[in-house]
């Protein structure tokens, strides 16, 4: 596993907001190809959505399942769970497809979603 997933999935499953901000450059782009309006662009951006998560699932963990790596590509397959505050499980899958620079993010096409 790359150094940037592998800080990447250690600050999602010890909630550690700055270490998983600081896994991607300040102007970060995530493009969302299956839900475009939810595309966004900045560091900022990454914190504020993931300070909500954070909050909205206190006990969520991450894994790699997969991944492979191409120059400054990486595809890797994630799996997250946990349980919101009201009690919900909650389990996400899917590919997240990553550009590099350095051990930090600055694009990436997202799309995991909430398994049905």
């Amino acid at each position: 596993m790359s150094a940037f997933l592998g800080d990447l999935q250690k600050a999602i499953s010890t909630h550690d907001l700055e270490a998983l901000v600081s896994c991607f450059t300040e102007d970060y782009r995530c493009d969302m190809p299956t839900h475009p309006a939810r595309s966004f662009v900045g560091q900022d951006v990454v914190r504020e959505n993931w300070a909500g998560l954070f909050t909205r699932v206190p006990d969520i963990e991450a894994r790699v399942l997969r991944s492979v790596r191409d120059g400054d590509v990486i595809w890797s397959e994630w799996e997250m769970t946990g349980t919101t505050v009201e009690g919900t499980p909650q389990l996400l899958r899917g590919v997240v497809i990553v550009r590099v620079e350095g051990d930090r993010a600055a694009q990436a096409n997202f799309y995991l979603d909430p398994v049905e």
